[in-house]
């Protein structure tokens, strides 16, 4: 026997050796794939708070009144008609936008400026008279007359107001300043129960369109004073009417709980403020 056969194994012996390893070096030799980790699902996103501050320009929508998008962001009808160059009898349309915050004063200032230049740089033209004439000075006629005049009494718009419950019930909810889930108060009542006018005035809005509102009506009693009422089941009145203190406006409905309420707001140059205290 060779010295080369002495040194052979086994075939048995062999395989036993030799499988282990191979296998053991094919595991290394394997890639493995790391488990993928989404950084968005390991870390919670941070919710956009709700500040409550309105956009700086809102688009017109269909039924939208000029009165009702005042309403909706707390704003003075007669502000928002100024800022965006709407006369009497504010007349929006579909459509067009709307700035809902005061334009910067900045224009106005560099306006003024430029208008003291132009003022104190003007200079005055004297005109000589002719040789041979003479200036006469005109003497105003006064004209005598035995009648008394009377002075009128300037129309201000804001008369006043005697307030009165728009209906009967119980008190739900009353007002919170500062709190805009409470800018008004809740009574409580029947379905179909009557709601009136708080005071005199013209309606400029009977509508759905305020979102939290329901059917809502919204009363001008003078430049100043504004009332809302809402929930209502049925409207007995419609935009552009007049209204007299007491007169039926609607018929009690429900909100969006289910429970029968009435939703009154009363608003001073676009500001709640609380009706308590102005209800007899």
């Amino acid at each position: 026997m060779s010295r080369f056969a002495r040194f052979l194994l086994p075939l048995p012996l062999l395989l036993f050796l030799i499988l282990p390893t191979t296998y053991f070096l094919s595991g290394c030799s394997t890639p493995t794939r790391a488990k993928v980790v989404s950084r968005e699902s390991s870390v919670a996103q941070p919710k956009k708070r709700h500040t409550g501050s309105r956009p700086d320009r809102y688009r017109v929508k269909k039924g939208d009144t000029l009165y009702a998008i005042a309403w909706r962001y707390s704003l003075d009808n007669r502000s928002l008609a100024t800022w965006n160059r709407i006369r009497s009898p504010y007349l929006i349309y579909p459509g067009q936008t709307l700035r809902l915050n005061k334009p910067p004063s900045a224009s106005r200032t560099r306006q003024k400026s430029a208008n003291g230049k132009a003022a104190g740089s003007t200079t005055r033209s004297t005109v000589k008279p002719k040789s041979g004439q003479t200036k006469k000075r005109s003497t105003p006629k006064t004209k005598t007359s035995h009648k008394t005049t009377t002075l009128r009494k300037p129309v201000t718009g804001n008369r006043k107001l005697h307030w009165q419950w728009p209906t009967k019930g119980k008190l739900k909810q009353r007002y919170v300043k500062g709190d805009p889930a409470r800018k008004g108060i809740e009574i409580g009542g029947r379905t179909g129960q009557p709601v009136v006018a708080a005071e005199a005035g013209k309606v400029v809005y009977a509508g759905s369109g305020l979102i939290g509102y329901g059917r809502l009506i919204i009363i001008k009693h003078n430049k100043s004073y504004l009332s809302a009422y809402g929930h209502n089941r049925k409207l007995h009145v419609k935009e552009g009417g007049s209204v007299k203190r007491g007169q039926i406006l609607a018929e009690m409905g429900k909100n969006g709980s289910g429970e029968t309420i009435l939703h009154f707001e009363i608003r001073r140059n676009g500001s709640p403020v609380n009706p308590l205290k102005l209800l007899p």
